[in-house]
């Protein structure tokens, strides 16, 4: 793992396979480890140059004030483009994941010479808040016990990894999983003030973003292939979300994994890594 300067701030990133090999960008959802290691490690095998990279006010990337930040959400859609012209790949193929997937679908707007690729999921396209009337919103039951746990002390690592693991359980993840990677983005934390632990493990600072003006109507814009992933049993964004997106962008794929919920689960990593692989 290192940093690279990219739009005038640093960006936390991690790569798999060749320098040379064709670029597979994955913006983290928000931080890099939302992307699981072992589809990493498959696209790599399968002849690409992988880097997945942690969204501002997370993991190894600039950090500012998570409780309101000074950027928005087409500034993370910039970023994603000039860490492509950084890295000296592009045009790269991009993979956004939940609260990433929004900065992909952006990104592939705004800068579309920067992608050859997209492949968004477990998102929507449309910003935090009530949706749209024709797209599902958060399942009710599922939120109100999510959200109405305690807090954990978030300079207590392990108090951390527990409260992960049974928010997995809640939105149907797993949470030997969650509790493992919550330990490692606890570790990649810088410092452990409580608001930027919080926004690392929750991404918080999301729900805090200026993501105007809309983008949905956009979507029949995207000109590159693209393949869209969800779970079935996702309560946060529902499958409908996934379906929208895929009926709106031109020509796109719709892959659903019948047993996941928001992660992707150990045993769809070789699916979705083809998926992705053959992606033209």
């Amino acid at each position: 793992m290192t940093t690279v300067k990219a739009n005038d701030i640093a960006l936390g990133i991690e790569s798999f396979g060749a320098d040379d090999a064709p670029l597979v960008l994955l913006a983290g959802g928000t931080t890099m480890l939302s992307w699981p290691d072992a589809l990493c490690e498959r696209l790599a095998a399968s002849g690409h140059r992988v880097v997945r990279y942690d969204l501002r006010d997370s993991g190894e990337s600039t950090t500012g004030d998570p409780e309101a930040p000074d950027y928005t959400l087409r500034d993370l859609a910039a970023d994603a483009a000039a860490l492509v012209e950084a890295l000296g790949g592009g045009p790269a193929h991009l993979g956004g994941i939940g609260v990433g997937g929004m900065v992909a679908q952006v990104a592939a707007l705004d800068h579309p010479d920067a992608f050859s690729a997209l492949t968004l999921v477990g998102t929507r396209a449309v910003a935090p808040g009530p949706p749209d009337d024709d797209l599902p919103d958060h399942d009710r039951a599922t939120m109100g016990r999510l959200f109405s746990r305690p807090m954990p002390d978030w300079a207590d690592r392990a108090a951390v990894a527990e409260f992960a693991a049974g928010g997995a359980e809640i939105l149907g993840n797993d949470p030997v999983a969650a509790r493992s990677v919550a330990a490692r983005v606890w570790d990649r934390t810088p410092g452990s003030a409580p608001q930027v632990q919080m926004a690392n493990q929750l991404g918080m600072v999301f729900s805090r973003l200026d993501c105007t003006p809309r983008w949905r109507e956009r979507l029949p814009g995207i000109a590159v292939p693209t393949l869209v992933v969800h779970g079935r049993r996702d309560p946060f964004f529902p499958v409908g979300n996934g379906e929208a997106i895929a009926r709106e962008i031109p020509g796109a794929r719709l892959l659903v994994l019948e047993e996941a919920a928001t992660a992707i689960p150990d045993a769809d990593v070789g699916e979705v890594a083809e998926a992705m692989s053959t992606l033209h």
